[in-house]
């Protein structure tokens, strides 16, 4: 089994953000976790797309863009052409998530779902067909460096359970709080694609944090 780690940089230095992109990609990191806020469906506020531009410039790295907004659909085209990989929106922000997910993809970039830690897992069974992703918070969504909700493991099994039972070639990501106290746990729970925040960029030692991480999945 293949794990992907996709260090988010909602936690990065701000400050030093372009030195810290490149210490990644010297680490072997490929995805990136991009964490957008529009202070309405959560209440912090973050990037915009002329951000995800600016950053694009500086590395090659697949940008998991993860659009925490009202109505997301809205700006679909926007972060598609400011340099995103893949767009996950949340279920719980879209008046039609199956709409939303097709203007995704017809931009032949990769599609996910995201499920805030209070909505059921079997509200999104009608897009496993066209989702590529589905993404497991396990914290409330809205800032970075929160506790990890443990009662979220058995969503993520659940989550795997339904996944293998409709025969969809969906992944399961997880974001929030993982640590490497639980990295392992989330794992066996069946997700493949992990977001780590404060994990990697603790002390700003990333290289240091990032060998401790992969030593675990070995």
């Amino acid at each position: 089994m293949s794990i992907i780690l996709s260090p988010s940089i909602l936690s990065a230095n701000f400050c030093n953000l372009e030195a810290d992109l490149k210490e990644l990609e010297r680490c072997g990191i490929k995805d990136i976790h991009i964490d957008v806020m529009d202070g309405n469906f959560v209440p912090n506020i973050t990037f915009g797309p002329s951000q995800i531009e600016s950053i694009r410039k500086v590395t090659n790295m697949n940008f998991d863009v993860h659009l925490m907004v009202q109505e997301p659909i809205r700006f679909i085209n926007d972060f598609a052409n400011a340099g995103a990989d893949s767009i996950t929106v949340h279920a719980e922000a879209c008046t039609h998530l199956h709409r939303t997910l097709e203007e995704i993809k017809k931009r032949n970039l990769n599609a996910g779902v995201a499920l805030n830690p209070s909505t059921a897992i079997d509200n999104i069974e009608y897009i496993l067909d066209i989702a590529d992703k589905i993404l497991v918070m396990t914290v409330n969504p809205g800032f970075g460096g929160q506790k990890f909700i443990e009662c979220m493991i058995s969503k993520i099994e659940k989550a795997n359970s339904l996944i293998n039972q409709k025969k969809s070639s969906a992944i399961i990501q997880v974001d929030g709080g993982i640590s490497k106290n639980n990295i392992l746990k989330v794992i066996e729970s069946g997700a493949t694609d992990i977001v780590v925040g404060t994990a990697v960029f603790n002390n700003q030692k990333i290289k240091e944090n990032l060998s401790e991480i992969k030593a675990l999945l070995m």
